[in-house]
């Protein structure tokens, strides 16, 4: 009866690893990425409070509902620039 391939050893492990290339780490962000970030969110967040509690007068009275599509888009770039972040 043949026998079964038994479990590599931990030496064989880290000589078929050491032989992979070891990819490069990411370069790190530059300075104003978060402040950009955080500073999309929270305009974001501010433009669509600022629209509900003035009751659409405020930011632009003559886009409407448009105000909400703006204030999500902020929030939206910040957070997709959060995704980004190292």
């Amino acid at each position: 009866m043949p026998e079964s391939r038994g479990r590599e050893g931990a030496r064989q492990r880290a000589r078929r690893t050491s032989e992979l290339p070891q990819s490069q780490a990411p370069a790190p962000n530059p300075p104003w990425f978060v402040p950009v970030m955080t500073g999309l969110m929270i305009v974001g967040v501010l433009w669509v409070a600022t629209f509900y509690i003035t009751s659409g007068q405020w930011p632009i009275e003559s886009i409407r509902y448009w105000n909400l599509g703006i204030g999500m888009g902020l929030i939206m770039a910040g957070f997709v620039m959060a995704t980004r972040w190292r």
